[in-house]
């Protein structure tokens, strides 16, 4: 721990104090909230990192070279991220209120992409979709749609 934290600190003082650190891409924001969403319960299934590149290809219409690098730049967002602040603020500007809750959709969809209703994805999803400012009458709609296969 010691170690990682006075890595950081050379590192920020390496950068110059780390203010030239490039800003996320809107694509790459959004990959690394679902991928959060996605390990939130410790176990990222086969099928779930499936469901991510298919709704991360449905979304932003990549060439299959472009949306490997945005699924291991997610990942690495996601492992490093000490919190989602840069993450949520990017979709919340450039996101209307409907494109935010069909990303709490693409959540819902990867919580339950494994058959398991997991209590922390739900929790993660619940925190994010507050977040993003979703109303809660939309998180349980969200929800429901994707339970009931009708939120395509």
């Amino acid at each position: 721990m010691i170690d990682s934290i006075q890595r950081f600190f050379s590192e920020m003082m390496a950068d110059g104090g780390g203010t030239d650190q490039a800003a996320p891409t809107l694509e790459l924001a959004t990959a690394a909230l679902l991928f959060e969403v996605a390990r939130a319960d410790y176990h990222l299934d086969d099928s779930e990192v499936a469901l991510l590149r298919e709704l991360l290809q449905r979304r932003f219409d990549l060439e299959d070279e472009d949306l490997d690098d945005l699924m291991r730049l997610a990942r690495e967002e996601a492992d490093s991220a000490v919190d989602h602040y840069q993450f949520v603020s990017l979709v919340k500007e450039h996101f209307d209120y409907d494109q935010r809750c069909e990303l709490v959709r693409m959540m819902w969809s990867l919580s339950l992409a494994d058959g398991e209703q997991h209590h922390l994805e739900e929790h993660r999803i619940r925190r994010l979709a507050e977040l993003l400012h979703v109303g809660h009458s939309d998180f349980i709609r969200a929800k429901l749609q994707v339970q009931e296969g009708t939120a395509d």
